[in-house]
C-alpha cells in the first residue's frame, strides 16, 4: 500500500482500492438469532476508565493472558510467545453510543492491536492496527456475522505513527456509524449503505481491547497472514499494546437489554427499567479514610474511646513502671554484690602482699604452709637437719624443698605395700629404695648430695641417717635451719615388718642408716 495524501475525491478512490478482506474476530455464547437468550447487562450511563488501575468491579474482564496496570502508561497487552493473546473486555452492553480509546498499537509483523464492537449476534464494528504498518490505521464493520460481502473495510493515514499515543473514537446511531482520529471524522458509514440495512450493527454491543498475532502461519490462514502483514518473528518480541483511558457513553438507559424476537434489529431490543450493575459499581462511593470515618462518629463515642485508650494506656504506663522498678532493684542489688565481692577480693590480695605471697603463683612457701600440711599428716611438731656447710664433704644443697614441684618431697603417710616408703608423685616408688628385699634399686641412685639424710617424706616418722663424719649434727626438734625439712613423730610404726636391707633400709630397730651404714642413727 502506498500512502498518499488524504484530501478531496482521490482520496475516497484510494480508500475503495485499498479495501481490505479482513475477517470477524467474534464468537458467541448464545446466538439470539438461533434460539432465546439471557438479558444482556446494560451500562445505562456515560463513564471514563482510566487503566492506571484495576477496573472497577462488574465493569471489565481480563481474557486469555493478564493485564498489567501501570500508574503511568495504563493498561499494557503483552505477547511474547506463539499462542499469546491479551483481551479486556466489558461486562455490560451499549445499545447506540460512543466510545473514545486512547491508545498505542504493538510493533511487529504481523501483531493485531484492535478496539471492537461486538454483539450477540455477531454484529462487529472495528478500529485495526496492523503492527508492521505504522502509518495507516483501519476501519471495519460486520452485521450478524456476514463475511461475503465487499466494501466493509477502510484504510486510513496516520500523523506521526501508530506506536505514539492517538485519540480513537467511534459514534453510533441507528442511522450512521462514524469513526474519528484524533477528532477528525475519517469515515462515515450510513446504515442503508450495509446492503440495505440488513448488515448494519443494531444490536447492544460490548467493548473489548486487546491484541493478537494474525501473522502466526501455523494458527491463521493463509489470507489472514497476508492481510496481517506477513509471519511473524517472535523472537522480536515481546510486543505490547498501551492503552491510558477508554470512555464509554451508553445512549439507551435501563438495567439489561432483551432480544424480543430473531430478526436482530434495534427494533427488537426491550430496556428493562432500573439501575444496571454496571452503574452501581462506578457510582459506589470510594471507600472512607479513617479520618473521614472518625469524624462521622458521635461525640459521646468519640469521648468513650479517648477513655479507653486513656485507661490502657494508665495500665500500660503502671506496668512498666512496676517493671522499671523491679529491674531498678534488682541491679541495685547485684552492683552491692558485685561491689562486695570487689572488696573482699581487694582485702585478700592486701593481706596476700603482707604475708609476702603471691596470690598469682602456684607455689607457696613459708613455715605455715608446711606446717599445716604437717598437721594434716597427725604431727603437731617438726624436725629439720642443716644442710652441710659450705666446704664440707658434702657439699651445698641441691636446691630448696618445693612443695608442688617434681622433685619434691612424698606424701606424709607411707604405704604399708611400698614398704614403709612414701610414694612418690605420679605414682612411682622411691628410686633410693628397693621395692622387694634383695632386687636392686628400680631406678638409678642419686649421686647427690651425698652424705645428705633424707626422710622417706615430709610427714613420715622422723628418721634420719646420720649426717656422716664431719657434718654438724642434725639440729633439735622444733629448731629450724636455713632450709628446714619438716616430718611427724612415728605413730604405731610396726617395726618388724620393715624387713628391707642394704643401703637406706631401716635395721632391726627401724632405725635409717646413711648410705653404707658409715653414721649411726638417730631419731
Amino acid at each position: 500500500m502506498l500512502p498518499c495524501s488524504p484530501s478531496g475525491p482521490a482520496l475516497a478512490l484510494l480508500a475503495s482500492a485499498l479495501v481490505s478482506s479482513a475477517t470477524a474476530q467474534l464468537t458467541t455464547k448464545c446466538n439470539p438469532l438461533e434460539k432465546a437468550c439471557p438479558p444482556d447487562p446494560a451500562l445505562g450511563t456515560s463513564h471514563t476508565f482510566y487503566f492506571n488501575s484495576t477496573p472497577p468491579d462488574d465493569t471489565f474482564t481480563s481474557e486469555a493472558n493478564a493485564i498489567e496496570y501501570d500508574e503511568k502508561k495504563g493498561a499494557i497487552f503483552t505477547i511474547s510467545d506463539q499462542g499469546h493473546s491479551a483481551t479486556l473486555a466489558s461486562d455490560f452492553y451499549f445499545f447506540f453510543g460512543r466510545t473514545e480509546v486512547l491508545m498505542k498499537a504493538a510493533k511487529g509483523q504481523g501483531i493485531i492491536s484492535s478496539i471492537v464492537w461486538g454483539s450477540d449476534t455477531l454484529d462487529e464494528v472495528d478500529w485495526e492496527f496492523k503492527g508492521g504498518n505504522e502509518t495507516w490505521v483501519f476501519s471495519n464493520y460486520f452485521g450478524k456475522g456476514n463475511t461475503n460481502v465487499t466494501g466493509t473495510g477502510g484504510d486510513h493515514p496516520v500523523t506521526g505513527s501508530i506506536y505514539d499515543l492517538h485519540n480513537y473514537t467511534s459514534v453510533w446511531t441507528k442511522e450512521k456509524l462514524e469513526w474519528h482520529l484524533d477528532g477528525q471524522l475519517i469515515r462515515t458509514l450510513h446504515a442503508k449503505d450495509a446492503n440495505g440495512g440488513n448488515d448494519f450493527p443494531q444490536t447492544p454491543m460490548t467493548l473489548r481491547l486487546g491484541s493478537w498475532v494474525g501473522g502466526d502461519t501455523e494458527t491463521q490462514a493463509p489470507g489472514t497472514v497476508e492481510w496481517a502483514g506477513g509471519p511473524t518473528d517472535y523472537s522480536q518480541g515481546p510486543f505490547r499494546m498501551y492503552v491510558e483511558s477508554a470512555r464509554v457513553e451508553d445512549f439507551s438507559s435501563g438495567k439489561e437489554y432483551t432480544y424480543t424476537d430473531k430478526s436482530g434489529s434495534w427494533q427488537s431490543i426491550k430496556a428493562t427499567v432500573g439501575n444496571s450493575t454496571a452503574a452501581e459499581s462506578i457510582n459506589k462511593p470510594p471507600e472512607k479514610s479513617l479520618s473521614e470515618k472518625w469524624a462521622e462518629l458521635p461525640e459521646s463515642t468519640k469521648i468513650g474511646i479517648y477513655a479507653a485508650a486513656g485507661a490502657v494506656g494508665g495500665i500500660l504506663f503502671i506496668a512498666l513502671a512496676v517493671y522499671y522498678i523491679k529491674q531498678r532493684r534488682q541491679g541495685q542489688r547485684e552492683a552491692a554484690l558485685a561491689a562486695k565481692m570487689h572488696e573482699e577480693e581487694r582485702v585478700e590480695l592486701e593481706r596476700f602482699r603482707k604475708e609476702g605471697r603471691n596470690p598469682d603463683d602456684l607455689q607457696f612457701s613459708g613455715t605455715e604452709y608446711v606446717g599445716a600440711a604437717g598437721k594434716g599428716g597427725m604431727s603437731g611438731s617438726y624436725s629439720a637437719i642443716a644442710d652441710s656447710p659450705p666446704g664440707s664433704s658434702a657439699g651445698p644443697p641441691e636446691k630448696t624443698w618445693d612443695p608442688m614441684g617434681s622433685d619434691g618431697m612424698t606424701s606424709g603417710m607411707p604405704l604399708l605395700h611400698n614398704e614403709g616408703a612414701a610414694p612418690l608423685r605420679n605414682g612411682l616408688t622411691s628410686p633410693v629404695h628397693s621395692q622387694s628385699p634383695g632386687l636392686p634399686p628400680a631406678y638409678p641412685l642419686p649421686s647427690s648430695p651425698v652424705n645428705r639424710g633424707h626422710s622417706a617424706s615430709p610427714y613420715a616418722p622422723t628418721r634420719m641417717g646420720s649426717t656422716g663424719p664431719g657434718s654438724p649434727q642434725a639440729r633439735s626438734p622444733g629448731s629450724p635451719a636455713p632450709h628446714d625439712m619438716y616430718g611427724m613423730a612415728r605413730v604405731n610404726s610396726p617395726g618388724p615388718m620393715q624387713l628391707n636391707h642394704g643401703p637406706g633400709s631401716p635395721g632391726p630397730q627401724g632405725d635409717y642408716w646413711n648410705g653404707g651404714g658409715g653414721g649411726g642413727g638417730h631419731r
